[in-house]
C-alpha cells in the first residue's frame, strides 16, 4: 500500500478523530491548507474565464475527498458569502475523464442570483469552494448508443457538453449530433470548443442556432437535416420545458419516446388545483408561523424571513428536503397530495394543501 494512502486512512480513522477532539481532523488540516481535508470535498479554483457578458467559467481542482461525477450529473457547490455558506447546484461541462479529476463549471448570472453573481464577480484563482456528491439520473446509458442526438438550450449546454466531451475522450465511434439553441450568437457558450471537437472527430456533427437572429426553433425537419433518420437515434436534451416538450414530440412521432433522456433547469410553476389553500404554516424550530400564501413552501418560508437550505429549486437535488411533522401538502410535479405525518418533503416542489407544520 502506498505510504500516502496509508497515511490518509490513518488520519481518517475514528481513533484520530477521538484523539484530536470534538472538531475532527478536517478542522485542523484546513488550518494548514483550506482544501487539505479528508472527509469534506473541496476544490481550489485554478482558472477563471468569461465566455459571455453574463457568465463565468471556473476550472476547479478537487481534493482527494471528491468522488468524481458522470457526464450529465449535477454537483452541489458551496461558497462562503458574508460569513454564510450558500449552496447551489451546477452541472460540470467537462469530460468525466478530465485530467487530474478537474471540474469545469460555467455559471450564468441572474439579476437576483446571490450565488451566481458572487461567483461571476468575486471568485478568483485560489478561492476554495465546497463540493457535495454528484447526483442526478441525466446520464448516458453505460452501453453507449450507436446514434446520439444531443440537444441543449441556454445554460442547459453544460451537462450535454459534458456528454460530448466524455464520448470523445472514450473514442466513441457512433454518430453524434450536437445542437445548441441560444437567444443570440453572443449567448452561445462553448461554440469554439465544440467546433474544434467536431473538426477533430468526423463522427461528430454540430450546429448552433440563435433563435432571435433568424434561427428556427427545434423541429423534426431541422433535426433530421443534421442527424438523418431518427428511427434508431437516442436523444438527450437539457433546457427549458418548451424545448424538452418539442424534442419528446419529435421522438414520439417516430415511436421512440422511450429513447429520450431529458432534464430541465427551469423551476416548476405550481399548477392550479382548485382554490388556494387556507390555513397556517408553522415553522417549529424557528417558533414562527405565517398564513398560507402563494408559491411553494420554500418560497413561503423565505417570505416569512427564514433561510432554508436549497440547491436547484426544481426538485432535482433534494437539498431542500425537510421533515413535515403534520399537515397536508401537494407535489406540484405529480399533483399528488399527502397528509402523512413525520415525512420528508422537498420544499421547492411542495405547496400547502391546508395547515402544515415543518421542522424548520
Amino acid at each position: 500500500m502506498p505510504v500516502a494512502t496509508a497515511t490518509r486512512r490513518f488520519l481518517a480513522s475514528p481513533l484520530v478523530d477521538l484523539l484530536v477532539g470534538p472538531h475532527g481532523i478536517d478542522r485542523y488540516l484546513e488550518l494548514i491548507r483550506p482544501n487539505l481535508t479528508l472527509r469534506e470535498a473541496r476544490a481550489e479554483v485554478v482558472g477563471v474565464r468569461r465566455q459571455t457578458d453574463r457568465s463565468v467559467t471556473l476550472t476547479l481542482r478537487p481534493n482527494q475527498a471528491w468522488g468524481g461525477f458522470s457526464a450529465g450529473q449535477f454537483v452541489p457547490v458551496g461558497v462562503e458569502i458574508d460569513g454564510v455558506r450558500r449552496t447551489r447546484t451546477y452541472s460540470p461541462a467537462g469530460s468525466q475523464h478530465g485530467r487530474d479529476g478537474a471540474i469545469e463549471l460555467t455559471v450564468t448570472s441572474h439579476a437576483d442570483g446571490v450565488v451566481s453573481n458572487h461567483l461571476r464577480s468575486q471568485i478568483a484563482p485560489g478561492s476554495i469552494l465546497h463540493l457535495g456528491p454528484a447526483r442526478g439520473a441525466f446520464v448516458l446509458p453505460a452501453a453507449r448508443p450507436g446514434k446520439l442526438v444531443l440537444i441543449s438550450g441556454g445554460s442547459g449546454v453544460t451537462p450535454v457538453l459534458s456528454m460530448v466531451r466524455t464520448l470523445c475522450d472514450e473514442g466513441h465511434a457512433g454518430e453524434i449530433t450536437f445542437v445548441h439553441y441560444s437567444r443570440t450568437s453572443a449567448d452561445a457558450l462553448y461554440r469554439a470548443e465544440v467546433e474544434a471537437l467536431a473538426a477533430a472527430h468526423p463522427n461528430l456533427c454540430c450546429a448552433f442556432v440563435a433563435t432571435r437572429e433568424g434561427g428556427g426553433h427545434v423541429s423534426a425537419g431541422a433535426i433530421a437535416a443534421l442527424a438523418g433518420d431518427l428511427d434508431e437515434a437516442h436523444a438527450a436534451v437539457c433546457g427549458p420545458p418548451a424545448l424538452i416538450d418539442a424534442v419528446r414530440a419529435i421522438w414520439d412521432a417516430v415511436g421512440a419516446a422511450d429513447r429520450v433522456l431529458a432534464e430541465t433547469f427551469t423551476p416548476p410553476v405550481p399548477a392550479p388545483a382548485g382554490a388556494t389553500a387556507t390555513g397556517t404554516l408553522r415553522f417549529l424550530r424557528s417558533d414562527q408561523q405565517a398564513a398560507i400564501g402563494a408559491g411553494t413552501l420554500l418560497e413561503q418560508a423565505e417570505a416569512a424571513g427564514l433561510s432554508p437550505v436549497f440547491g436547484c429549486r426544481m426538485g432535482i437535488c433534494h437539498t431542500c428536503t425537510c421533515r413535515k411533522s403534520a399537515g397536508s401538502v401537494r407535489n406540484v410535479l405529480t399533483g399528488q397530495t399527502s397528509a402523512e405525518e413525520d415525512e420528508d418533503i422537498q420544499l421547492c416542489i411542495s405547496v400547502p394543501a391546508g395547515d402544515v407544520a415543518l421542522e424548520l
